[in-house]
């Protein structure tokens, strides 16, 4: 694995007097798949909001490909990809105009988002629905459209928030393919989820529990070192380790 793209220290970030995150410290290769997983709540979606620029911490420190979470925002910006749960697509444009919308917002030229929109119709067996509205294509589709168009600009990394939330299990196993893909391509995939079995798909993962990590390593480790069989196992005995399982 590569050079170090995304790298935290002691980051927090404190709302009055609630602390969502608080202190983590990890880091991630270049072409990794790293897993941020934990509850709904435990404080993913406020560390992601901080390391794409769209929130600012309360302390520590993190670079996102090379530049500063603090005074860098914008160029943090221009080299990520992000998908949130709730897919990103506007439900009242076409398959192509949602394409060729987000291709300009990335910066693309005329004949690059032309190229790029044929690209991805044809990549996505797309073309008999391409001038359908989004609203009427079944989630699945959505849901790999809005990760296509999220990396439509060949970023650095691309940050997925509980991107299979809300779909069947077929959906969810077809949309990690595209991860791969992505990671195979040199894309670093910073994805966070609920799923415990996503896990496994991972190269590494960190465990957040109550806004702090605490475990953070390869699925294959972190079994062997809660003695579990699967990440869900991991997880309850590292969130409940008085109870027995």
């Amino acid at each position: 694995m590569g050079k170090t793209i995304i790298e935290a220290n002691r980051l927090s970030k404190i709302f009055g007097s609630f602390t969502a995150v608080n202190e983590i410290t990890f880091m991630v290769k270049e072409a990794e798949i790293f897993g941020f997983l934990g509850a709904n709540g435990a404080g993913k979606t406020t560390a992601i909001k901080m390391l794409t620029g769209l929130l600012s911490p309360t302390s520590g420190e993190a670079q996102v490909a090379g530049f500063d979470v603090y005074n860098q925002t914008e160029d943090i910006k221009r080299n990520i990809g992000y998908m949130s749960q709730r897919f990103s697509l506007y439900e009242d444009l076409t398959v192509t105009e949602n394409i060729e919308f987000y291709a300009g917002i990335y910066g693309l030229s005329r004949s690059r988002i032309k190229e790029k929109t044929s690209e991805l119709v044809q990549k996505l067996d797309l073309g008999k629905v391409q001038n359908a509205l989004i609203k009427s294509l079944p989630l699945g589709w959505r849901q790999k459209l809005a990760f296509s168009v999220a990396i439509i600009h060949d970023p650095k990394i691309v940050f997925l928030d509980e991107p299979t939330s809300g779909v069947d299990p077929i959906t969810r196993r077809q949309f990690w393919e595209l991860i791969y893909e992505a990671a195979y391509q040199g894309i670093t995939v910073f994805v966070t989820t609920h799923y415990m079995d996503e896990a496994e798909y991972c190269d590494r993962i960190s465990m957040m529990v109550d806004g702090k990590i605490q475990a953070l390593d390869t699925p294959e480790l972190l079994k062997k070192q809660f003695d579990a069989s699967t990440m869900h196992e991991v997880f309850v005995k590292m969130a409940r380790p008085h109870e027995k399982i």
